[in-house]
């Protein structure tokens, strides 16, 4: 009998090996991987990460942040490039969103910070009262006060609830929990320059969306806009826990000395990693190939599905897909699993693709033709 609490439904199976975009079982059995960890491995298992980490294993894999730390300095101005940002690391996506709240709340003296409906930010207190699914808070009793929530892509929604005491909006540019829903482009667009005449800050949760999984590093400049804070996690270091916030510089005074911080956060190992990741990213080209492939995925998805009658709707920006179907979900994932394809699920009626960003059109080709034979 197991000796863990049984909060997670585990496929029958443990990879053992990895290289690329490709898993490997206990049994030898080999997998393509469209689900990167949910969103983690955004460059496969790539040998310059796997050396970035060796060598720094080698050199020193913990140091305190008391000390001055060289490697995350080098992954900030990576990660900020020319924008008017610093930054804050942690370990993990909901701690990125805590750090965010307590950063606009701090920032502007107030308490209010309005989500949306569907939304998810994660599942410590602050970061689970941000977010808009009643089935991810139940039975833990009270949340953290001060949260309301807007109806996504209705940006009269979010006036109706703004008042004096509102400090932020928080949104995702894609819900990935729910269904892999984009924002509307006018709707982003209409609520930056809301928040810009009101002085609210606009928090855009990046941690699914960052790191290069919709084409560009960030899933904000599809969008034209700048936020005043953006969370990250889950690519940032390539399955090596890391989070980070980036904050508008202006905002440096509420983040002073002592006023938060991180034992673990910009670890050796996991700026090793973030650094290596962001060489990478940031290569000639590579998020362009990045957004080719990901309009040819689309493109060969829709054409294979077209005549699929459980397949209701395809959509996603970047290599973040959904397929919205009428099918079975763990049926469905229990198919290509035993066809060497590993899928996520969204919602309650949407499969979702995250493959890694270094996917080939081979296999690209692999993928679409194991998905059109598991659909009615």
């Amino acid at each position: 009998m197991s000796k863990l609490f049984q909060n997670y439904k585990r496929a029958d199976l443990e990879f053992v090996k990895a290289e690329g975009a490709y898993l490997f079982d206990q049994d030898g059995k080999k997998y393509l991987d469209f689900s990167s960890g949910i969103g983690v491995t955004n460059l496969g298992f790539h040998p310059q990460i796997k050396a970035a980490l060796a060598q720094q294993v080698d050199a020193i894999w913990h140091s305190p942040n008391l000390y001055q730390s060289s490697l995350q300095e080098e992954v900030a101005e990576k990660l900020i490039g020319t924008y008017d940002y610093l930054a804050f690391f942690c370990n993990s996506g909901a701690e990125a969103n805590e750090a965010a709240i307590k950063l606009a709340r701090k920032a502007t003296g107030k308490q209010e910070i309005i989500s949306f409906i569907d939304s998810f930010h994660g599942r410590t207190f602050g970061a689970m009262s941000a977010t808009g699914q009643d089935k991810i808070k139940e039975g833990f009793g009270d949340l953290v006060p001060h949260f309301s929530y807007a109806t996504y892509n209705d940006l009269d929604s979010v006036k109706a609830l703004v008042t004096n005491e509102t400090a932020a909006v928080m949104l995702e540019l894609v819900q990935g929990e729910s269904g892999v829903l984009p924002a509307q482009s006018d709707f982003v667009k209409g609520l930056a320059a809301f928040c810009q005449e009101k002085g609210i800050l606009l928090i855009v949760d990046e941690v699914q969306t960052g790191m290069g999984r919709t084409g560009k590093l960030f899933a904000f400049e599809h969008y034209g806009i700048l936020p005043d804070i953006v969370s990250l996690a889950k690519g940032l270091a390539s399955g090596v826990p890391a989070g980070a916030i980036l904050g508008r510089s202006q905002l440096s005074s509420a983040f002073s000395y002592g006023s938060h911080g991180s034992t673990f956060g910009g670890n050796k190992l996991a700026m090793a990693a973030a650094s290596a990741s962001l060489d990478l990213l940031k290569a000639d080209g590579f998020l362009e190939a990045v957004q080719e492939k990901s309009q040819l995925l689309m493109k060969e998805l829709k054409e294979a599905m077209h005549d699929k009658k459980s397949v209701v709707d395809i959509r996603g920006l970047g290599y973040m897909i959904g397929i919205e179907t009428t099918g079975d979900l763990p049926d469905l994932v229990a198919k290509a699993r035993a066809k060497g394809l590993i899928i996520l699920t969204a919602g309650t009626n949407v499969i979702r693709l995250l493959p890694p960003l270094t996917i080939t059109n081979d296999q690209i080709h692999q993928a679409v033709s194991i998905l059109k034979n598991i659909f009615d």
